[in-house]
């Protein structure tokens, strides 16, 4: 993913808390048609024979040819066949040429971390769009973080809802479980209306709409290029809150994309989202990417897909295909 881009070499970035994480970096068959059989299609067996009467002899005329019987051909595949990788871009590949053939995309929201948008997502002025070259089947994705707050200009300080985060007249009353939970449900929020605002300028739903048209899978970036903090606790509430703002929205399903390391870094290794697939990061190949298929989800859930780099392009692969 982008900047951070999932592929590639994650950035450390000093935590607002802060804590500093050393981020690991994070094909169909056409079926053959079976010809006529050949034999069969030439030969009538056995000949009929009848009794004949005795006539004069007439001139006798060469006898015409019989012709060919030749098995009709199979027709030729009219496209070459879809890939069985999926692709993911964010902002960026705004302006790269990207592939036509995938089996899948997903496409990020932001511009690398939570409070941005990919400027590529939806239509602009040169007709641009990541969500129309990825169809109306793409999943989303959004940065996540807990920069807390000291250095964040958007921790709900003063905000009851979802959860009370209250300013008790210095800085770090407010630096609570539940204030991380809202800043995550802020930030989710924030995402969702950037998706939403995509889909409008690119036609796919109506100007005044307040919902996405269609339920479709998010997957939250769990990446130690973004700020976190030392109290684990606290990042996790942070997920939780985005976790809990998205199915608010009855999206289709939430994952989470990572590495099993920058989820440990970053979370303690929790198993809350246990209900919730995973996305790996950091293979080396398609090859080395299926074979990951069988490793254990960082979440404890299911593994639906592993990422590599090919081209300077994020690949995946869907391990139920596997």
């Amino acid at each position: 993913m982008a900047a951070p881009r999932l592929s590639g070499t994650l950035l450390a970035i000093v935590l607002g808390g802060v804590a500093a994480f050393a981020g690991a970096s994070p094909a169909s068959a056409v079926e053959p048609v079976d010809l006529l059989d050949e034999d069969a299609a030439r030969l009538a067996w056995p000949p009929i024979y009848e009794p004949v009467r005795v006539v004069p002899p007439r001139p006798t005329q060469a006898p015409r040819p019989t012709p060919t019987v030749r098995p009709t051909p199979s027709p030729s595949p009219s496209a070459e066949p879809v890939p069985a990788y999926g692709l993911d871009v964010s902002y960026p590949q705004c302006g790269d040429e990207l592939p036509d053939e995938f089996a899948f995309a997903v496409v990020g929201v932001n511009g690398g971390r939570v409070h941005s948008a990919n400027p590529c997502l939806g239509g602009d002025a040169d007709g641009d769009s990541q969500l129309e070259w990825a169809g109306r089947r793409v999943e989303l994705y959004a940065n996540t973080g807990n920069p807390g707050p000291r250095i964040s200009r958007h921790w709900p300080g003063g905000q009851d809802e979802p959860r009370t985060c209250r300013d008790e007249g210095v800085l770090s009353g407010t630096d609570t479980r539940d204030c991380a939970y809202t800043y995550g449900w802020n930030a989710a929020a924030d995402s969702y209306r950037t998706a939403l605002e995509a889909f409008i300028s690119v036609g796919w739903a109506d100007a005044d709409a307040e919902a996405l048209p269609w339920a479709t899978t998010w997957w939250l970036d769990v990446e130690t290029a973004n700020s976190w903090r030392f109290d684990r606790r606290l990042n996790v509430a942070t997920l939780e809150g985005a976790r809990d703002y998205l199915e608010s929205r009855d999206v289709a399903q939430v994952g989470f994309y990572s590495t099993p390391q920058m989820w440990g870094r970053i979370t303690g290794g929790t198993t809350v989202f246990e209900d919730h697939p995973a996305w790996h990061a950091g293979a080396r190949d398609s090859d080395d990417a299926s074979e990951r298929c069988g490793e254990t989800a960082f979440t404890g859930g299911d593994l639906l897909m592993v990422q590599w780099v090919e081209n300077g392009l994020d690949h995946n692969v869907r391990c139920e295909d596997e």
